[in-house]
Formats: structure tokens, sequence, C-alpha cells
């Protein structure tokens, strides 16, 4: 929760060094994993609520223009997979599973398909989304020891989201959006399977797919809070 805190501190310096409009909030939902280890499923609702996989986090948005916004946010994720939840004979009989907590900060912009002015209340305020940027993420490492995956120390690497949701205005100060983001990550190894990854002089069995990356999923729920008079929009 630490994390929430320092969002929420940067927003309060924010507001009373400047006036324009930004929107301060929390997010809500789950996450998936798809790699080399369990299912392949992007989108299965079973995927994302089977077990416990809550994510939570801090969202920190400057609306620069009614058609996009800078937008930053800190997510901590729990996440894993089994071979079990496959339907391939051949994970099923090797039998690998893994549980790890991901935090991911990402600082990108957000693109409104309609405008988006809180200012005007003139009709409903709806709009579909996309949002991409760059996000840097702290995770564990994962090794094959005697045929089981392995916790192993924590390491960090980067990934692209590619995120595409719904938002509405509740009133002039209240927004709430649906979300459903995939992350592309520049890592093999989330799951144990690239071990060579690892900075050790220990060499590890690897397994899977080594042509293909792993990614992390997440659909939740942003509620944020607007503040901030009446900007000037520019053409930046």
């Amino acid at each position: 929760m630490r994390y929430v805190f320092i969002i929420i501190s940067i927003c309060m310096g924010i507001q009373l060094a400047n006036a324009q409009t930004y929107e301060i909030g929390l997010v809500f939902g789950s996450t998936n994993f798809v790699g080399d280890v369990g299912s392949q499923s992007f989108v299965q609702p079973k995927d994302y609520f089977s077990q416990d996989k809550t994510s939570y986090g801090a969202i920190l948005k400057w609306n620069r223009s009614p058609r996009h916004a800078f937008r930053l946010t800190v997510i901590r994720m729990n996440t894993f997979d089994s071979d079990f939840r496959s339907d391939e004979p051949g994970k099923l009989s090797r039998g690998y599973d893994f549980e790890t907590d991901i935090t991911e900060f990402s600082f990108g912009l957000e693109f409104n398909f309609l405008d988006w002015d809180l200012h005007e209340l003139k009709r409903p305020l709806v709009t579909p989304y996309l949002y991409t940027g760059p996000a840097y993420f702290l995770t564990n490492e994962f090794f094959v020891d005697d045929n089981q995956l392995v916790k192993g120390n924590s390491t960090s690497n980067f990934a692209i989201p590619m995120v595409f949701g719904v938002k509405g205005a509740l009133s002039r100060h209240w927004i709430v959006a649906a979300e459903f983001g995939a992350r592309y990550t520049f890592t093999d190894n989330l799951d144990g399977s690239a071990p060579e990854e690892i900075n050790s002089q220990t060499i590890y069995p690897t397994f899977g797919n080594s042509n293909m990356n792993d990614w992390y999923m997440f659909a939740g729920i942003t509620l944020t809070y607007t503040f901030g008079r009446k900007p000037c929009y520019c053409n930046f």
C-alpha cells in the first residue's frame, strides 16, 4: 500500500503547484498469466477468478486535452499458473506450477475516442479509450530444481501495456472505468522456462517455447476523483 500513498502525495503536491484538471484514484482487478506454464487463454473469465489473483493500486492522470491524458499507474498484482489448468497432455504430465507477485510502474498516454471534457457535462460523458506506454515491473526469478519450480531472487524487467477501456463520469468529480490490458514483457523467465536469463553459475533446465516471451494481463476497474479549474487546452 505504500505505493498508493506515494501517488497520493505526488498528487497533493501537484494540486498546490498547478491548477489544471487532474484525476487521482484507485485500481482494483485481477490478473492472468500466459507463458510456458499452464493455460494459454487470455480472456476466459475462469482464468482470472478461479483462485485469488487480486490486484490493487493507484492511478494519476493529467487531462492534457479532451482527447488525451498523461497517466501514471502503480499496481500490485498477484498471479500464478499451473500445468494442471492446461488441456495439453505434456503439461498435465509435467505438473509445474508457480505463484508470484508483480509490482508494476507504468507511465504513458491515454487516448480518448470521444471528447472528454469534465467541465462540459451537457451530455452523458462516456468514451472508449486506449492506453500504452513503458512499464517497469518488479517480481521474482524462477527455476526448475528437483522437478519443480522454485522461487529465486527478486528481479525486474520492462513491459509494454496494450490497454482498452471504457470510462464514464458519475458526476463532475467522480469517474469510473473498466479496462482490460495485456502486457508484453521483455523476458521469457517469469515462469522459470528460460533460466539462462538468471545471473547464476548454476545451469538450470529450460523448457517451453523459447521464441515467445511471457505475457501478463490485468482486468479491472478504476475509480478516480477529478479536481482543478477548467484548463486552457493548448496544441500540446
